[in-house]
């Protein structure tokens, strides 16, 4: 029986380039990889036995993605279109499980929270709307429109009608301006805030430290040590922290920090300090601020807005504290927390600098503008969920 001829390749300057790049590139599929390779030996004049054996192929294999590229070029070299197995699920039912998802449980008459895909899939069984359909079903809908019932995000209004007043006062002194004034070189600004009960926690088994594919290893049990208040002043444009500890925060406390401060230079003999702090009890309101112009003449309050954590540079140090001494807390007593809270405040002024703060009034009417739109949006959202 006669062998039927091969079918002749011949290759434009385009069509190699892309075969070596699927051929030869990392990424290409493995099937695409062969395809491409077999073109190639046949575009070269090699039989198709030859080919075979180079490629460790079936002869018919050869053939048949010889041939198709002969008939059709590159698109040939695809896999053809599939019917597959009849979809169980109708686009309807996919659709009614997504807008079940996105409603809260409750309002369903669900007593949940949130959802998570076991409970969107039974409940869709029990109304009728599809037959069984499994947990990994659903999630894999929910994936396709980034639907994820089970997680939450929690937000908040501003309430604070001088917001952007305050908010912005706060970030002039940052930029070394107070009232479109620049300030002087003997004007200062300091961030001031208390980290409220850190604890001395004394663990039952002393704290192994790392070693090679093993990470520290820290014991869950522990004893009370007793807690104290870390309280801070940051000098925002020179980098420098005073941080006493005390027992407890309060008027008092607060009031020797300052104290601490504005007894030592250059702050003793300067114009103005600008103390930033926020709405805590301790310096809250113009009391505390007359409280502070009268035992401190060259001492100016400015309060931040309520929920200012973010706005405060001091937290920023406090999360290093947190970060780097707190956690994992591991002391025998208060002791020796105030002696690693000194000491890492004396390293810190050694070498700390500046924090680059980008954050400015311009970002602020930015912010102020997407919040607007926010908040527009839920009340839409809500009116008509109240209609509804």
């Amino acid at each position: 029986m006669p062998v039927a001829a091969a079918w002749p390749i011949s290759l434009t300057a385009s069509q190699r380039q892309r075969l070596k790049k699927a051929a030869f590139g990392h990424e290409t599929p493995h099937q695409a990889r062969i395809r491409a390779q077999v073109v190639l030996h046949a575009a070269r004049g090699h039989s198709n036995a030859r080919i075979a054996r180079e490629t460790g192929l079936h002869l018919d294999t050869v053939r048949r993605w010889r041939g198709r590229f002969s008939q059709s070029g590159l698109p040939a070299l695809a896999d053809a279109r599939r019917s597959g197995r009849l979809a169980r699920f109708t686009p309807v039912q996919v659709a009614e499980t997504k807008a079940l998802a996105c409603q809260l449980p409750a309002e369903t008459g669900i007593p949940l929270s949130r959802w998570s895909c076991p409970e969107p899939a039974a409940e869709l069984t029990a109304r009728g709307i599809t037959g069984p359909v499994s947990a990994s079903t659903v999630r894999r809908w929910l994936r396709q429109d980034a639907i994820k019932p089970w997680q939450y995000q929690s937000w908040i209004f501003i309430r604070d009608p001088d917001f952007r007043a305050k908010a912005k006062r706060v970030l002039e002194l940052y930029a070394r301006t107070f009232e479109g004034v620049p300030l002087g070189a003997q004007e200062y600004v300091v961030s001031s805030d208390e980290k409220t009960s850190i604890q001395a926690r004394c663990r039952c088994h002393p704290t192994l430290s790392p070693g090679a594919d093993r990470a520290m290893r820290v014991n869950h049990t522990y004893g009370r040590g007793g807690a104290l208040a870390y309280l801070a002043a940051y000098d925002v444009h020179r980098a420098k922290v005073f941080g006493p500890t005390e027992a407890r925060t309060g008027i008092e406390p607060f009031m020797t920090l300052v104290a601490q401060v504005v007894s030592q230079e250059p702050y003793a003999s300067a114009k103005r300090v600008f103390w930033i702090v926020d709405n805590g009890s301790s310096h809250r309101g113009t009391k505390a601020a007359d409280r502070l112009a009268t035992a401190f003449p060259n001492a100016v309050l400015v309060h931040t807005h309520v929920h200012a954590s973010w706005l405060n540079q001091v937290e920023i140090y406090f999360s290093v504290v947190q970060r780097k001494v707190v956690s994992p807390n591991d002391f025998t007593n208060l002791t020796q927390v105030r002696d690693r809270l000194r000491d890492v405040e004396d390293r810190y002024n050694a070498t700390a600098q500046p924090f680059q703060w980008r954050f400015t009034t311009s970002e602020l009417d930015d912010l102020l503008a997407r919040l607007d739109r926010r908040t527009t949006d839920h009340q839409e959202e809500f009116s008509a969920a109240q209609s509804a």
